[in-house]
């Protein structure tokens, strides 16, 4: 059997003994690859363009270029790599930033191995990926009213729910029959109704709200 391809990372993080350390725990393990390495949030954005991997790990308060404004500068772009946040900060003036700029995950840096990869995992696939603490404070911080009460509709509905079990938009097109241009103007309504930026916002609102059960 032909074996799976490596996951591709680029580990930023402004301490060099940080990035050591994450590189050797990836080379470690089979399934990975680490591409390169980058001290900033400015630094973080020439190295995916160059290396193009498929996971950045990206940490936030970095000197010389964070990492919100990295991560807002990659989606921009439109950048294949997925960012995962993995930092020691799990305020909301961090938390929230990052996941509205585009990350696909947020971690802290106390996570365990294990959980650590099988994040990594995830985020390749372009699933959401929260630990339990930043959640809780996701949730916490939507509880206000949207600023609308329109409901979703039943198609909305459908996208949500698959939303939240992590289906990348060409799976929710393939499963729908739908395109995912359409795929596309669905989240954009259901993100206005639910007055959220984000997949993962709009996963933690629905739940709150009891939309999703």
């Amino acid at each position: 059997m032909t074996a799976e391809p490596a996951i591709t990372l680029l580990i930023v993080d402004d301490h060099p003994v940080v990035r050591d350390g994450l590189r050797g725990m990836f080379e470690s393990a089979p399934g990975f690859r680490v591409l390169g390495e980058a001290a900033n949030g400015t630094e973080a954005v020439a190295w995916a363009a160059a290396l193009d991997p498929d996971v950045i790990l990206m940490d936030l308060r970095m000197p010389g270029g964070s990492g919100v404004d990295a991560i807002r500068e990659l989606t921009r772009r439109g950048a294949r790599a997925k960012v995962l946040v993995l930092t020691t900060y799990d305020t909301d003036s961090d938390t929230l930033p990052a996941i509205e700029a585009g990350a696909t995950g947020y971690l802290l840096k106390d996570a365990p191995r294990d959980e650590l990869f099988t994040a990594v995992r995830a985020a390749a696939e372009g699933r959401t990926v929260l630990s339990p603490a930043v959640a809780s404070r996701l949730v916490s911080a939507v509880r206000a009213p949207a600023p609308g009460n329109e409901p979703l509709s039943a198609r909305e509905r459908e996208v949500l729910a698959l939303v939240a079990k992590g289906t990348s938009n060409r799976e929710i097109a393939r499963e729908l029959f739908i395109s995912e241009a359409t795929v596309k103007t669905h989240l954009t309504h259901l993100y206005a109704k639910l007055g959220v930026n984000d997949r993962a916002a709009a996963v933690a609102v629905a739940y709150d709200r009891g939309i999703l059960g």
